[in-house]
């Protein structure tokens, strides 16, 4: 796999960060040579029964789908960094599905339902491939997210590996590759909120949480406590008032323990790719040398740990794009499109 290389003034994991959310979101469509793909809406019948809004795309002679989505907050209309997946992917010749995860964009408007940050969105992956199967969107799939969208992508390959197969046949999951996912939550968040510059990430999307729970009372009249809401005023706290509760957790840190992937890789079974940078500054340092004892010894995952990358950033310089022969700077998507096709 072809080293990551970035502009000297990217060589800053809060830098690379800073520079994805406030300037590459301008510039992207510039630097991105594919095409929009022409898209089919679709309401999918995820786990629980729960309906799940997606868009998807299949090219002519298709080799394969990915299924994918974004992280934390969002939704489809304004998620850049996964429309760039869109693009590239169907130019390589993948068919695509991207979706709206639960309590995000129109699958919030669809339905109440809350996240479970994996528990129950593994499967939700697993359920969109059999109907995205039906729809026309040939198999091998390949499950794909970034930040909290990659922790959900890895329980999608988790649940992939015990799914009935009236469902969908398990082998027709061919397995996952994500970008900085989401590995430990409860670290994590007592990191980023006692961390300088961290502290006003965090407030930033805790206050976009507190308004996607203002939006779904709104949509759902009844199903929400305007008071909890008006507490709910951090990421804990949204999670404590909101989501632990309907999913029968008696503390946030115990559903922390429950949904966070990093006790699940020494068990994936399914070739999975993790791209990970050292220099996440939205995640716990202590992390690293903990995922790479996590994936030591299971032959089934690819780890690549950069140094540098920020948070969901990896933006390559010319010098690195000349290297690595990529037509644009999406230095993460274009490494997990190649490690797809050395799976086919």
């Amino acid at each position: 796999m072809p080293s990551f290389s970035p502009p000297w003034y990217l060589t800053n994991g809060v830098a690379m960060t800073a520079y994805v959310a406030k300037i590459a979101n301008q510039t992207w469509e510039s630097q991105t040579p594919d095409p929009e793909p022409r898209y089919e809406s679709h309401v999918f019948t995820g786990a629980q029964d729960v309906p799940i809004y997606g868009i998807w795309s299949v090219p002519p002679q298709a080799k394969g789908t990915i299924i994918g989505t974004y992280g934390i907050t969002g939704d489809l209309d304004n998620q850049w960094f996964l429309k760039v997946l869109g693009r590239k992917a169907i130019a390589a010749g993948y068919a695509v599905v991207l979706f709206d995860w639960r309590a995000h964009g129109k699958t919030a408007v669809l339905s109440p339902t809350l996240t479970s940050d994996g528990l129950y969105e593994g499967d939700d992956f697993v359920h969109i491939a059999a109907q995205a199967k039906a729809l026309g969107c040939p198999a091998p799939f390949w499950f794909t997210g970034y930040s909290l969208g990659g922790q959900l992508a890895l329980w999608g390959v988790k649940a992939a590996q015990t799914t009935d197969p009236a469902i969908i046949d398990p082998d027709d999951i061919q397995g996952g590759a994500v970008i900085c996912p989401s590995l430990d939550s409860e670290r994590s968040l007592r990191y980023l909120t006692s961390h300088p510059v961290g502290k006003y990430i965090e407030k930033g999307i805790a206050d976009t949480l507190q308004k996607l729970a203002w939006k779904l009372h709104q949509d759902h009249p009844g199903q929400f406590d305007a008071a909890a809401i008006a507490r709910a005023d951090s990421i804990w706290g949204f999670d404590h008032e909101l989501v632990i509760g309907r999913l029968g957790f008696a503390s946030v840190e115990d559903y922390y323990a429950a949904s966070s992937p990093l006790p699940l890789l020494p068990h994936l079974a399914k070739p999975t790719l993790i791209l990970y940078a050292a220099d996440d500054p939205l995640f716990a340092p202590t992390l690293v040398p903990d995922l790479k004892a996590a994936c030591a010894h299971n032959p089934a995952i690819d780890l690549y740990l950069t140094q540098y990358g920020g948070h969901v950033g990896y933006i390559s310089s010319a010098e690195g794009q000349a290297i690595a022969g990529d037509p644009d700077p999406w230095w993460a998507w274009n490494r997990i499109l190649e490690w797809c096709n050395s799976q086919l």
